[in-house]
């Protein structure tokens, strides 16, 4: 990971000096080819009354993905009832590949979460925690602590 930090930097640079040259020509170009979708006074009031509306919209549409939600759950429960009479090579094969698909997509999510390795994690978080109890046939004070602290292994 640290070999490709300067990589990344230097990338990163390169990217920035881009924008710098290049970036307000970008701005203006892109303005110019979508100004039928820039709403006039482009102003605050004009986003928040947008910003207002999309929201509104987004409201008024829960009750038609609601009804959409039922009816495919409908369907879902017709398929149960009658997957004795129908379930085929092809609806198998559509099981296990969906099955398929959803562990693909969990080892993907393991592999990034480990930092892009596939064997082992280069980092893992430790808890440990220490009781320190004192001795009253010492004589000595009897103070209980516990401590909880975090370790990073690597």
């Amino acid at each position: 990971m640290d070999s490709k930090l300067p990589q990344l930097q230097s990338k990163a640079s390169q990217a920035s000096e881009f924008l710098i040259k290049n970036g307000s020509a970008y701005i203006k170009q892109l303005l110019e080819d979508n100004k039928q979708h820039i709403k006039d006074p482009p102003n605050i009031e004009t986003c928040q009354f947008l910003a207002k509306q999309l929201f509104h919209t987004r409201l008024a549409s829960i009750p038609n993905r609601v009804d959409a939600f039922w009816k495919e759950l409908d369907g879902l429960k017709q398929f149960l009832k009658n997957r004795e009479l129908e379930m085929n090579l092809d609806n198998a094969g559509l099981a296990a590949l969906f099955g398929v698909e959803c562990f693909a997509w969990f080892c993907g999510g393991e592999i990034i979460g480990r930092g892009f390795t596939i064997t082992a994690m280069e980092e893992f978080l430790v808890i440990k925690s220490s009781i320190n109890t004192s001795d009253q046939s010492t004589g000595m004070n009897n103070q209980s602590t516990n401590k909880c602290y975090w370790e990073i292994h690597k």
